[in-house]
């Protein structure tokens, strides 16, 4: 880490903060929800009912809850589709969604690079996924920086002001208090948050270049963004250096230095697949019949500077190539680079 007054930190990232979703609706003991049936209810479906006195809970949940037995009926278990026949007394043990329960502390050993009772900075590994989403509900950083610091779950979104994608390996900060986040999210906004990356390449591109493409959701596949005229995309630069070139089996590779003026999703990967210069390893935006060249997309985020939210210095962190990516720079005959 280093420490000086201040930086000259070019092409910052600007990231928008999310606010943090509201998991308050269960305590740690569930309310029990108890009703007796009147006659009106007779010839209604168990969860047709059941939706109608629980209008607070989707049907689907409601649904979910029957099959895995949280609703009883007279003390006994049926179908989402019995029949009632009135009178019945029927008892809800109402269970946390996926969402609810992915804001819950998770040991995890984290890879702290720097802490204070401002801030925390990782460097996270690939494949750790930042923040709780479908397919991902635990084991996430969320939940680990919730165990690490409890308090912290004061904090929208516990904390977290920008991401990495989950193959990328790299820097991160996270702000301890409601008072660091807010001035990391002017800090991100005002365009005085620097980070820099590391991106292996298939082929050689042109030395320096800016690009300024906006991004969008790719209008075929969901899971993917692109480059997009669309109204809806929004505005995106990359800056980036040619530093070193290789080779990896009969095709040529470079190693680029790259850094954001913003920070939209996949940008980094996005930018370079357009000009026809995918990262190695990409399973997404990458050639898929070189993917066994890497396990993941080479891309690492490998300095980190910005203004202390308390002291109102600069720090800047640098985090060493993992060993995967360094085996492959090797492995490429790269050598020449920031360790």
């Amino acid at each position: 880490m280093k420490e000086n007054e201040s930086l000259n930190m070019p092409y910052p990232e600007k990231t928008p903060v999310e606010e943090a979703e509201d998991f308050d609706e269960f305590s740690e003991q569930p309310t029990i929800h108890r009703f007796r049936l009147t006659p009106e209810d007779g010839g209604e479906r168990l969860d047709k009912v059941l939706a109608q006195l629980l209008p607070q809970f989707s049907r689907s949940r409601i649904q979910r809850w029957i099959d895995e037995g949280f609703v009883t009926v007279d003390g006994e278990r049926f179908l989402r589709k019995h029949t009632m026949i009135g009178d019945e007394e029927i008892q809800v043990v109402p269970q946390q969604s996926d969402e609810e329960m992915a804001y819950q502390p998770e040991p995890m050993d984290l890879p702290v690079v720097y802490e204070d009772p401002d801030i925390l900075v990782i460097n996270k590994p690939a494949g750790l996924v930042v923040h709780p989403a479908a397919g991902n509900w635990s084991g996430t950083l969320l939940n680990g920086l919730l165990h690490h610091f409890p308090p912290i779950a004061a904090v929208p979104r516990a904390g977290i002001v920008h991401r990495l994608d989950k193959d990328t390996s790299g820097l991160m900060v996270i702000a301890k208090t409601l008072e660091a986040q807010t001035s990391l999210v002017r800090q991100l906004q005002d365009r005085t948050v620097h980070r820099q990356y590391l991106a292996l390449v298939w082929g050689e591109p042109s030395p320096k270049r800016i690009i300024s493409a906006a991004i969008g959701r790719h209008p075929r596949d969901r899971v993917k963004m692109a480059v997009s005229e669309s109204p809806y995309a929004k505005p995106a630069v990359t800056h980036y250096e040619r530093i070193a070139t290789g080779r990896l089996g009969n095709m040529g590779v470079s190693l680029l230095v790259c850094q954001l003026e913003t920070g939209r999703t996949h940008q980094i990967r996005v930018h370079m697949q357009s000009l026809g210069f995918p990262l190695v390893g990409d399973p997404l935006y990458g050639k898929q019949h070189l993917s066994s060249f890497f396990g993941r997309q080479a891309l690492h985020a490998q300095k980190l500077g910005l203004i202390h939210p308390a002291s109102k210095k600069g720090y800047e962190w640098v985090a060493p190539v993992p060993d995967d990516f360094a085996r492959l720079l090797d492995d490429a005959g790269i050598t020449e680079y920031e360790k």
